[in-house]
């Protein structure tokens, strides 16, 4: 998809206190999204995906007490086509996919695909909500 959504909104939110503790993204928007997340763990860096979340819907991405500040998304409008990009560059694939490493994507076979940044601070626990255009990004 060529075009990108910029004025579609990002709200991200601060955990809530519960024993539960996961990065999820909840789909605010009238359209059915796909999601990719990006991440770096004890093995280097990852991206996977996709997650197809309907409208008004939540999916936890990635279950457990986050272990990294910085996470990255992209997600991909379906029903008015767009997209959620940014400029951190990780590889995916068409159907769903588990890639390690972030470099030569395409001569791997893969797609350079970017992401924006997520910053999670301290917390444990986060909530990322993408929203209609006529939403603004803002912080809970």
């Amino acid at each position: 998809m060529a075009a990108v959504l910029t004025a579609l909104g990002i709200v991200t939110g601060t955990g809530v206190s519960s024993a539960k503790a996961d990065l999820k993204l909840c789909n605010t928007t009238a359209s059915r999204v796909g999601v990719a997340i990006g991440y770096k763990d004890t093995e280097g860096w990852a991206s996977e995906g996709w997650w197809n979340i309907a409208s008004h819907t939540c999916e936890t991405l990635l279950k457990g007490v986050l272990i990294g500040r910085y996470y990255y998304i992209h997600a991909v409008d379906y029903d008015r086509g767009g997209e959620w990009a940014g400029g951190l560059y990780m590889c995916t694939d068409d159907k769903s996919f588990t890639i390690r490493n972030t470099t030569d994507c395409e001569k791997r076979g893969h797609k350079r695909t970017g992401f924006f940044e997520v910053d999670t601070g301290e917390e444990r626990d986060w909530t990322v909500r993408l929203t209609d255009p006529e939403g603004e990004a803002k912080n809970q």
